[in-house]
């Protein structure tokens, strides 16, 4: 069952709508056209007890007055960080909008991820919405008209899976993400350091000691704290005296998956208070961990007071900057060809 209602303004003189989409288990997903939000993820936990287990706003101008910490957001065209704002795409340097130091930062203030989205379809029946967007030649410094689709499906199994389009007239890039921040005791709940973590991946991109690029290293996670390939606290090491760790004030990495362009697990969250246990996949090749290091003191939805590390991320994505640096595939997009890409969030309890 899908419902849908107008839940105000952005600021802009916008009006926003929320879709709900509601399964058999009365598990929701809340989705907003602005910037094709995740608004709510609620799920019964193991009391009965209904969970919202990412972090937002109920006032949707709190989306545009937080920008910098994209609860939720829809991410494009380019996801993650391009150093020194600059990139190359068939043998023209393009300059990007610098808003995050010397690099961009998810395409700039200009990202798809804050601006009203348009209702291509629903389907009540089968719990599917898909909105869509124009991002128009170089309005965020990237070359073509691009038509990008986002479409949120909620399974009866309690898994929601958003799957990314997208087409150019030009030669560009597409990396969609999105950025929800999981709490699995709920968006209320505060700091998530007891809950457990495991990534499929046997290696990460180390950053630089500023700016937050990975150097174009490929290093293992074997006997590094970001060995998560077994489950471990998502606080076990997040302070420990480790330069990768100490850059980036706790996590905010990309772990390098081996799915050879198929969906599959890309990571495993479980909180044990609640029973609730997070299973993730994608077909992209990598995977971002943030562990909300930045996200300043402020209040979300219900009255709830958020701040550092108060939600985790599980961006799927290709490698940060994998546009300037040849150790990594790289998101470029060629005219007329087309972009999709897959990612899944299912809830279960243990």
């Amino acid at each position: 069952m899908i419902t849908r209602e107008n839940i105000g303004t952005d600021g802009r003189g916008n009006d926003v709508e929320l879709f709900t989409l509601t399964n058999k288990n009365g598990t929701q997903a809340k989705i907003s056209t602005l910037g094709a939000t995740l608004v709510s993820f609620l799920f019964r936990d193991k009391t009965g007890t209904m969970r919202d287990v990412v972090l937002g706003y109920d006032d949707p101008a709190s989306y545009l007055e937080n920008k910098g910490v994209y609860f939720g957001a829809t991410v494009g065209r380019c996801a993650n960080r391009i150093a020194n704002a600059k990139v190359t795409i068939s043998g023209t340097e393009y300059i990007l909008e610098a808003n995050d130091g010397t690099n961009n930062l998810h395409s700039g203030s200009n990202g798809v991820s804050h601006k009203m989205w348009e209702t291509e379809a629903v389907d009540e029946d089968q719990n599917i919405l898909t909105l869509k967007i124009l991002s128009k030649d170089m309005e965020q410094g990237f070359p073509g008209n691009m038509t990008i689709k986002v479409t949120f499906t909620l399974n009866e199994e309690d898994a929601l899976r958003i799957a990314y389009e997208a087409v150019s007239d030009k030669d560009t890039i597409a990396n969609m993400t999105n950025h929800s921040y999981f709490n699995l005791a709920g968006q209320d709940a505060g700091y998530i350091g007891s809950q457990k973590l495991k990534i499929y991946a046997d290696s990460f991109t180390p950053l630089a000691p500023v700016g937050s690029v990975p150097t174009g290293e490929i290093r293992s996670v074997e006997g590094t704290p970001f060995d998560f390939r077994a489950f471990r606290e998502i606080g076990q090491d997040i302070e420990a005296d480790y330069d990768q760790i100490v850059y980036a004030k706790g996590y905010d990495h990309n772990f390098l998956l081996d799915n050879k362009g198929s969906l599959a697990p890309m990571a495993e969250a479980v909180c044990e208070e609640t029973g609730i246990h997070l299973y993730a996949y994608t077909d992209c090749p990598g995977v971002q961990l943030y562990t909300g290091n930045y996200i300043h003191e402020h209040k979300g939805k219900n009255g709830a007071l958020y701040g550092k590390r108060h939600g985790f991320c599980l961006e799927s994505q290709y490698v940060p900057n994998s546009v300037n640096e040849p150790a990594f595939a790289a998101p470029f997009l060629k005219a007329g060809e087309a972009y999709a890409s897959v990612t899944v969030y299912q809830l279960k309890l243990d």
